[in-house]
């Protein structure tokens, strides 16, 4: 009888965080209440006190699972020392678009948080990489000593993350459907690397 149970409770925990994801994504953590994540996973709400015992657990166990989404494979291609720039922007830009296309809420979702709770996500989201130690400052900073290496950093995040902070905008000037807009964010990660490369070497 206990290795059923067990397997129910499995279940009931993944429901509850399955719920919490969706939920804080569409309202964002001060909109949303326990009872709404209970009712989205559609059990009662002293079920979910008992699996987490507070909003601010399920929040940061949403938060920290989409940082990782977002930085987790960053911080190495950044730290690599024997990789060129041109080698880390390239990678950098491919697997932030890769992941963004499977997971479009995330920038939205995370620059929501940042501005509507900037200290609740200040204490949960703790880097491990700080980019200005990074070898990418470092080479920017030895190949443009005339730039502060951090507008290459801004230019390079911009260029990559700003078509789906926009997509709705783009989508409304443009009439963008869904199959072009993947056509050109595949290409896109092959632009970057060019694009990048000029900034760098402009004069």
């Amino acid at each position: 009888m206990a290795k059923p149970k067990k397997k129910a409770d499995l279940s009931t925990e993944e429901k509850i965080k399955q719920a919490a994801r969706k939920v804080f994504t569409q309202k964002g953590y001060a909109a949303t209440r326990t009872r709404d994540i209970a009712e989205e996973a559609g059990i009662n709400l002293a079920l979910l006190n008992y699996y987490f015992r507070s909003k601010e657990k399920l929040f940061e166990m949403v938060i920290m699972e989409k940082m990782q989404v977002l930085l987790g494979k960053v911080g190495p291609i950044l730290m690599d020392e024997k990789t060129s720039i041109e080698e880390k922007v390239e990678s950098v830009a491919e697997h932030y678009i890769d992941t963004l296309m499977s997971n479009p809420d995330i920038p939205l979702f995370v620059l929501g948080e940042i501005r509507s709770n900037p200290d609740k996500f200040a204490n949960l989201v703790k880097t491990k990489t700080n980019i200005t130690d990074s070898a990418l400052f470092k080479q920017l900073a030895e190949r443009r000593p005339d730039i502060d290496p951090l507008h290459f950093i801004f230019n390079m995040l911009g260029l990559v993350i700003f078509p789906f902070i926009g997509k709705p905008l783009i989508q409304l000037i443009t009439g963008l459907g869904p199959n072009k807009a993947v056509e050109l964010m595949n290409e896109r990660k092959k632009l970057i690397k060019t694009w990048f490369i000029a900034m760098l070497n402009a004069s």
